[in-house]
């Protein structure tokens, strides 16, 4: 697994779940997010962070918090794991990550929950070049995410297919703001699963 050690714990009165990183207090979710400790294969998506469901949403913003300590050289593990290729192709990696990890904050805002910003080294990059995706890499993660959703959360599935419908009618691609879709296969770094 690609991933720190993780706790959940009750701290408040009210039951909000606490999600501490690194020994610090990453994202404060409230009690009705439903959350149970997930192991296993985690991404950095290249989808709309809307388009994540709870459990999608909360492991890109852990697995995007390690890789922002690795591009920071921080840590002498992952470092050549191959989420990171992209990040590390661009100008301004860390920086790259940064706009990323706000991307994924705002979304978690919008849901109420209360991801610690403070935990993003880099300040939200306003003027920063896009990173290239290809069609077939974002198809092809958004045909994973469908069956991941499929199998573990019935009640996002609509909402999943609301949204995607709602960017195809805009004419825009449902992708996180912090890439840009240009022609292509999957992507060669991509570890495909038969689903």
């Amino acid at each position: 697994m690609w991933g720190a050690r993780i706790l959940f714990r009750c701290e408040r009165p009210t039951g909000a779940f606490c999600l501490n990183i690194f020994g610090q207090t990453a994202a404060v979710l409230p009690k009705s997010a439903g959350l149970r400790l997930y192991s296993g294969w985690m991404r950095i998506w290249s989808a709309h962070p809307s388009l994540l469901d709870r459990r999608a949403l909360i492991a890109c913003w852990r697995e995007s918090l390690l890789a922002q300590k690795v591009l920071r050289g921080l840590t002498r593990g992952y470092t050549n794991h191959p989420q990171l290729i992209r990040f590390r192709a661009h100008s301004q990696p860390v920086e790259a990550i940064g706009a990323y990890l706000h991307g994924l904050a705002d979304e978690a805002q919008l849901r109420g929950y209360s991801f610690n910003r403070s935990l993003i080294t880099a300040e939200r990059g306003k003027n920063l070049e896009p990173i290239a995706v290809t069609e077939g890499q974002l198809a092809y993660e958004l045909s994973f995410l469908a069956h991941k959703v499929a199998g573990r959360d019935a009640d996002w599935e609509p909402i999943l297919t609301e949204r995607l419908a709602k960017f195809t009618q805009a004419g825009k691609p449902a992708v996180h703001p912090v890439f840009e879709v240009v022609p292509g296969e999957i992507e060669a770094w991509e570890k495909t699963k038969e689903f």
